[in-house]
């Protein structure tokens, strides 16, 4: 699926996201998720990162392992897609933080992925 691309509406959707993680998140490699800022857990983040109040959306690896999770790095992103901050797995955990995008695959990626 390394050339597919993965999302229709990202360039519309996060016009300032950075050209090296749009192609890492177009081309499968990085993951985009919204941060669900109703949780519990996204309340509690805040008041040790203030930082996280203004962020929309975070990139990480789907990749990487839980047993390996302090290791990698998440990057923070703003409503129009611009970086605002990265956090090390070893500061935070981003599960349960998280949730669906407004961002729609495209049918090449659906048809791929169905396989």
């Amino acid at each position: 699926m390394k050339d597919i691309l993965k999302y229709s509406n990202i360039k519309e959707e996060l016009p300032k996201l950075p050209d090296v993680l749009l192609n890492t998140i177009q081309s499968d490699v990085l993951e985009i998720k919204s941060v669900n800022e109703e949780c519990e857990k996204y309340l509690e983040a805040c008041s040790k990162i203030p930082e996280l109040k203004e962020a929309k959306y975070v990139v990480f690896s789907k990749y990487i392992d839980k047993a390996n999770h302090k290791y990698e790095k998440f990057i923070f992103l703003g409503k129009d897609g611009k970086e605002l901050f990265d956090v090390s797995g070893a500061e935070m955990e981003l599960y349960g933080l998280l949730t669906c995008t407004n961002l729609n695959y495209t049918d090449e990626y659906k048809a791929e992925a169905s396989k």
